[in-house]
């Protein structure tokens, strides 16, 4: 099928913000924006759930219970990330790494599921990794699973309303096209805020 030729764009910018934050995650090199490679090391699992300040909200093994103002752990396995019921937390929680991309990752894959899949996943089947390596690799297949489900969409699919279903979001109430630049966005504020909390790791007082 044809892509449409106004998801191209999306297409690339989303291209592009995923193999930036994937290079960023794992090495050796990053993109500095301007075609100069910048040297960058593998994360490691320290920093994966490394917590800045106190109080973070982040990903934990459903043994230890939930993390300060969360009431609950989300998440199949062993490992979840906090939560908590409306009305959130004010202000909220600084989250880590690993709240941020499990975060990521979920949205791709339920988003995925709920567009060109079952439509009946949710958060409470997701798989939260305690670890970078499978993080990563998580990420990875929640961005493959999303980018497939967007090349199945024509036109008509890219105006209507509902497309796709995710159900914690107004995603069954807006055109699919406008769903499509919304996860974009999340991809790329999402992503710079784990490049910040890299660069915050590596400065960080000892």
């Amino acid at each position: 099928m044809t892509t449409p030729p106004r998801l191209v764009p999306l297409l690339e910018q989303f291209d592009f913000a995923r193999r930036r934050l994937t290079d960023r995650m794992t090495g050796p090199a990053v993109d500095s924006g301007s075609g100069t490679d910048v040297e960058v090391g593998a994360m490691s699992d320290e920093e994966y759930l490394w917590e800045p300040v106190p109080g973070c909200w982040s990903v934990r093994r459903h043994t230890e219970g939930p993390g300060p103002r969360a009431a609950l752990l989300v998440g199949a396995g062993a490992w979840g990330y906090d939560a908590a019921p409306h009305p959130h937390p004010v202000p909220p929680p600084f989250t880590t790494i690993a709240w941020r991309l499990s975060h990521l990752t979920g949205m791709l894959l339920l988003r995925a599921d709920h567009t060109a899949g079952s439509r009946s996943l949710t958060r409470d089947d997701q798989r939260p990794a305690g670890d970078a390596a499978g993080a990563v690799a998580a990420f990875r297949a929640g961005a493959d699973a999303w980018r497939q489900a967007l090349l199945g969409a024509d036109d008509a699919a890219l105006d209507t309303v509902g497309h796709c279903a995710y159900p914690y979001g107004s995603d069954p109430e807006d055109p699919f096209l406008e769903v499509v630049w919304w996860v974009n966005q999340e991809l790329l504020h999402h992503g710079a805020e784990i490049a910040l909390i890299r660069d915050l790791y590596r400065d960080r007082p000892r």
